[in-house]
């Protein structure tokens, strides 16, 4: 097994609303280890799959929108483990 999957299994990930301007909601996934994973790629993936905006901001990754619902099984289809994904 690859070094890389241990370690994105062993991901603890925290996903959470917060609240942007206007009262829109952005959904925050924290605690993707930014210098094992390219965050900007798993961002990338995550807005095409989500049909959402969003960036890579201080380690961490902001969609727009309340994605709680769906964030941790496309975080499991990208390998993470879904039991170590916290989501508020």
């Amino acid at each position: 097994m690859l070094f890389k999957e241990v370690l994105k299994e062993q991901q603890r990930i925290r996903v959470y609303i917060e609240k942007a301007r206007y009262g829109k909601l952005k959904t925050i996934i924290e605690g993707i280890d930014e210098k094992e994973f390219d965050l900007d790629e798993i961002a990338k993936k995550l807005k095409a799959k989500l049909a959402c905006g969003g960036t890579v901001k201080k380690g961490r990754i902001e969609l727009q929108g309340d994605h709680r619902d769906r964030v941790r099984k496309l975080l499991g289809e990208l390998g993470f483990s879904e039991d170590l994904v916290e989501v508020e």
